[in-house]
């Protein structure tokens, strides 16, 4: 039986059993198609990497025996589109049954299972989570929100990772969050990063040739981020020898002049899957209990964290609540998202930063995303919609399951509480605590109004005015709301005048 399967370009999975034997009735196939470059806006170094790593994938797979059809984005029989492509090659080549992985993106999921190509259909997982798609939504059933920190016990305790034999926490605390906000001055010193480096012009016309609309930059003749599992393998080694027993205390920090700290980079590795999260996390753990004096275990759980806790845990929420999910809108708020999102123009100096890091890199990390430009985005009241198509769109790791999740629930609280059991705000006090941005900005960050006000500051306070029905009732920010009542009738207004003008001309500031 002449068997067709699937490949989609965040399943690059080299250790998936379809591999483990050779069969030449049994045909792969892959393709970059406009489908995917155009659902929304991408940031060109998202386009070259997912494109330079699945074409490596496919020579692997044919180097290694099997049977590989690759549609290249600029083949004249690529129809742009992954239903009629895949019609084509099952008429062509006489396909007689049709199988994939399932897919991590709701709308790809619907597209597949409504998919009727006439012949028989399967559907494989991609062997890749620690847990399966329902599996939390099982473990909070009948809860209106979700506790993260009781998911990743659970998932700690599944796992046998950093617990004993009465599965009690290594260490004495399951946490250690309270030791991973440290602000970072220029010591400890960062080791140079692990050389990558590929000419990507070729390809990058191709991309160009095609129609595809791209934004940000890149280095034709440098782009460094891996795009095979011995180039991840290369990295993750980096991070656990190299950033690993300074990442914990340093996570959250921000600074001008260090781009990365000692965050490990291997999301897009991850979110492609050319890395395993499991493997990831045992390579981790194998460096602290060989290097014990040296890596304290806050530095270890920080990152363990975000790999099964928050990772598996977003997924998690994405399944149990799409695809109603993609239309909250909790504060109901409607603006458009700044111009200085997509050039940086902007003379508040965190802001300016982060978004030319991204827009030069298709990075930053999450607390830049969080407290920076989410921050700014939830205070100013951007509409949730325009600011999910910008984190998918400019991020090399963004895809859906992982992106709306953080964006739409922890960054926006537009999910009302599911995510998050508070809006992550703040004004320019965290900042300057975290970062270094607040030092030279044209803003002062202890002013509330005035001209040379930081715009935080006014947006956060105002921000609680204006939303205080809806908040009042969360403990969480009931400190807060005691802080607002004490500030003099005369006071507030001036914030909220000093809001208004902020919200009305965003790109002035």
């Amino acid at each position: 039986m002449k068997k067709l399967r699937l490949i989609l370009g965040d399943q690059l999975n080299a250790a998936h059993s379809w591999f483990n034997k050779k069969d030449d009735q049994v045909l792969y196939v892959m393709m970059e198609i406009r489908q995917e470059t155009d659902y929304v806006r991408h940031h060109v170094q998202k386009i070259i990497g997912f494109f330079l790593a699945m074409r490596g994938f496919a020579v692997a797979l044919e180097n290694a025996g099997h049977r590989v059809r690759y549609i290249k984005i600029g083949d004249n029989d690529n129809r742009q589109s992954l239903i009629e492509n895949l019609r084509a090659l099952i008429k062509d080549e006489g396909i007689e049954q049709f199988e994939y992985q399932l897919p991590d993106e709701y709308r790809l999921d619907i597209m597949l299972r409504e998919f009727s190509p006439g012949i028989p259909v399967s559907a494989s997982d991609t062997e890749h989570f620690l847990t399966t798609r329902n599996e939390l939504a099982t473990l909070f059933k009948g809860k209106k929100s979700y506790l993260m920190e009781t998911f990743y016990r659970e998932m700690r305790m599944k796992h046998n990772i950093m617990v004993d034999k009465q599965m009690k926490p290594e260490g004495g605390k399951w946490n250690y969050d309270a030791e991973n906000r440290k602000k970072w001055k220029g010591d400890p010193a960062i080791p140079d990063f692990p050389s990558i480096t590929h000419r990507v012009s070729d390809l990058l016309q191709e991309i160009k040739d095609a129609g595809v609309e791209t934004f940000g930059e890149v280095n034709t003749e440098n782009f460094s981020w891996p795009i095979s599992r011995s180039e991840s393998r290369k990295i993750l080694d980096h991070f656990a020898a190299e950033l690993l027993p300074h990442f914990g205390s340093f996570q959250d920090a921000m600074h001008t002049e260090q781009r990365f700290l000692f965050h490990s980079r291997l999301s897009f590795s991850m979110n492609s899957k050319m890395l395993d999260p499991l493997e990831v996390v045992n390579r981790v753990i194998t460096e602290w209990r060989k290097r014990p004096a040296e890596i304290d275990i806050a530095q270890v759980e920080g990152f363990v964290r975000q790999i099964i806790g928050w990772r598996e845990y977003m997924r998690g929420v994405y399944w149990a609540h799409m695809p109603d999910y993609a239309e909250l809108n909790f504060f109901e708020h409607d603006l458009p998202l700044p111009d200085f999102y997509w050039t940086g123009e902007t003379k508040m100096n965190c802001l300016k930063h982060s978004i030319r890091q991204s827009l030069e890199e298709a990075y930053a990390h999450h607390i830049q995303r969080l407290m920076i430009t989410g921050n700014f985005a939830l205070l100013l009241g951007v509409h949730p919609d325009a600011v999910d198509a910008w984190y998918l769109g400019i991020y090399i790791d963004a895809l859906e399951w992982v992106e709306i999740t953080n964006t739409r629930g922890m960054s926006q609280f537009a999910d009302g509480g599911i995510v998050g059991t508070k809006p992550y705000i703040s004004a320019a006090n965290y900042v300057n605590k975290m970062s270094n941005y607040c030092s030279g900005c044209s803003y002062n960050r202890s002013k509330r109004v005035g001209d040379d006000a930081c715009p935080f500051n006014a947006l956060y306070w105002n921000f609680l005015d204006r939303h205080r029905e809806k908040l009042a009732k969360n403990h969480r920010m009931s400190m807060m709301f005691r802080l607002v009542d004490k500030m003099a009738p005369e006071e507030r207004q001036a914030i909220a005048s000093r809001a208004a003008e902020i919200r009305k001309n965003p790109d002035a500031y």
